[in-house]
């Protein structure tokens, strides 16, 4: 009978590994964040801007930045 109960303890085993894979598979996996942040900014008004300050310091137009400081 050792063999047997060796046996069912293995099949226990398989049985509860098929039922947390299964769960896994059930539970959605979490989305990249980037992904889950991708355009939720789209229509803000203030980013916008925070677009138009980075493509001025990249392109060297500090004009934008000053005006900035005059305020």
């Amino acid at each position: 009978m050792a063999s047997n109960t060796s046996l069912e303890e293995r099949l226990a085993a398989v049985e509860a590994a098929i039922a947390e894979l299964q769960k896994q598979v059930a539970t959605p996996q979490p989305a990249n964040w980037l992904q889950q942040i991708t355009g939720s900014f789209r229509d803000e008004p203030a980013f916008e801007e925070v677009l138009a300050y980075g493509r001025a310091i990249r392109q060297g137009d500090e004009s934008l930045l000053e005006a900035q400081d005059d305020l």
